[in-house]
């Protein structure tokens, strides 16, 4: 059988994070958005989203990259809440058969305010 690898990020919440304002939270969750969609943009992210009531509530969200775990470690080293402490990233490849998966060119929003609008 053969397979197709993909490269995995997975982001929590850290047990340190840092406590921020609402509204400085807000900024970064729209900045950490944008970087988001603009991986997505680049072709680097094939698919990304936030996790609904995980059983680990440091849990956060999970990504499909088209990059090496190298490159996909650096790309999200960049994420705005990476830097800012407020998400850790852990990185892994992932084995499925081939042509199991399949991806579509999907936007995804770079903001919570457009997330709400449904743009």
């Amino acid at each position: 059988m053969e397979f197709d690898q993909h490269t995995v990020v997975l982001l929590s919440w850290p047990e340190d994070a840092p406590e921020l304002p609402r509204d400085a939270a807000d900024r970064l969750r729209d900045a950490h958005l944008a970087h988001q969609a603009g991986l997505v943009e680049r072709g680097l992210v094939l698919a990304a989203g936030p996790f609904l009531d995980p059983d680990d509530d440091r849990l956060r969200g999970f990504a499909v990259l088209a990059v090496d775990r190298a490159a996909a470690r650096e790309l999200y080293g960049n994420d705005p809440a990476v830097r800012a402490g407020r998400l850790v990233v852990r990185v892994m490849s992932w084995l499925v058969p081939q042509g199991n998966v399949r991806f579509g060119g999907v936007p995804i929003p770079r903001s919570m305010l457009e997330m709400a609008a449904g743009d």
